[in-house]
C-alpha cells in the first residue's frame, strides 16, 4: 500500500505572522526545535514559508550592509541559534527592524494530503527545499520535511 502525505505529515503546526519580528521567529524555531514554519496572514491565508536559512541569510545581509567591519565576528553565525545580542549597533538596529515578511519565501510548495510520498520526495528534490505544506483544498493541515521522509527509512525497533 502506498504511503500518502497524510500518513507522514507533522500535524503539530507552528505558524508565524508576516509582521512578527524576525528575532522572535528565530526564538520560536529554537524553542520548538524546528527549522521552518509556514507564514499565515491575519486572514488565515498561507503567504509564505520561513526557514532557518532565511533567518541566517537575513543576518548575513544585515552584517554585510552594516558600517562595521566583519572582524567584529569571530565565526559565521551559528545555524541553530543566532546571537541577536552581540555585534555592532547598526547591525542590531537592522536586525531589530527586520520582520518575517522581509526574509520569508513567498514561493510555497504545497501538496494535497492524498499525494503519494514519492511525489513529495520528488518535489523536495526538484525544488531543492526541505519542507512542503500539506493542504486539503484550501486548508493547511500539515508539513512534511526531509526529516520526516528520512524517518521512513529507519528500521522499526
Amino acid at each position: 500500500m502506498k504511503q500518502l502525505a497524510k500518513d507522514v505529515m507533522q500535524t503539530h503546526l507552528v505558524s508565524l505572522s508576516p509582521d512578527a519580528p524576525l528575532h522572535s521567529a528565530q526564538q520560536v524555531f529554537y524553542d520548538e526545535g524546528i527549522h521552518g514554519a509556514p507564514v499565515i496572514s491575519e486572514h488565515g491565508q498561507l503567504v509564505g514559508i520561513l526557514s532557518s536559512m532565511d533567518i541566517l541569510r537575513a543576518a548575513i545581509e544585515a552584517r554585510e550592509g552594516s558600517q562595521a567591519q566583519p572582524t567584529h565576528f569571530r565565526n559565521d553565525l551559528d545555524l541553530s541559534h543566532v546571537d541577536w545580542e552581540s555585534g555592532p549597533a547598526d547591525i542590531q538596529e537592522r536586525l531589530s527592524e527586520a520582520r518575517v515578511a522581509d526574509a520569508m519565501s513567498t514561493e510555497v510548495i504545497t501538496v494535497e494530503s492524498s499525494s503519494p510520498v514519492t511525489e513529495v520526495a520528488r518535489l523536495l528534490r526538484t525544488n531543492r527545499v526541505h519542507r512542503v505544506v500539506v493542504v486539503d483544498g484550501e486548508t493547511m493541515c500539515g508539513v512534511i520535511s526531509t526529516f520526516d521522509l528520512i524517518g521512513l527509512l529507519e528500521e522499526p525497533d
